[in-house]
């Protein structure tokens, strides 16, 4: 519901796709210009709206699923039309995620994105916490 992340952006994060909160946590640290700053509060502000919205969306979702349980209104056709769309609201959700990190991309410049890795951790050579390189 506050749209943040929840690791949704996992692949993203750990390949040189900085995100934008982190982004500007580390605002100082990466040396962002005022127009960086702005795109990358402009980029965050539209993740988390739509996040937001698709957050809600699938809540609704979800209680009309639990809805249908409780009454006992569920056929096959019923849960498989529910399960669906929650399933294409999750992965809307994960794309306004992973489309913020691929618009940080166009914003900073490859020394602050190796710089990001690094304050983050993710400095070349270190295995990723998913065990993959």
């Amino acid at each position: 519901m506050n749209g943040e992340g929840m690791g949704l952006a996992r692949p993203a994060e750990l390949n040189r796709h900085p995100g934008p909160r982190h982004v500007l946590d580390l605002a100082d640290s990466l040396g962002l210009s005022a127009e960086q700053r702005l795109a990358t509060e402009k980029i965050r502000a539209e993740m988390r709206a739509r996040a937001k919205a698709l957050g809600r969306e699938i809540l609704d979702a979800e209680k009309a699923l639990d809805a249908a349980f409780a009454a006992e209104g569920v056929t096959e056709q019923v849960l498989a039309a529910s399960v669906r769309r929650i399933a294409g609201l999750q992965g809307e959700l994960r794309i306004a995620h992973l489309g913020a990190h691929l618009a940080m991309r166009e914003v900073l410049t490859e020394h602050q994105i190796h710089e990001y890795d690094r304050l983050r951790g993710y400095g070349s050579g270190h295995e990723h916490p998913s065990g993959s390189r």
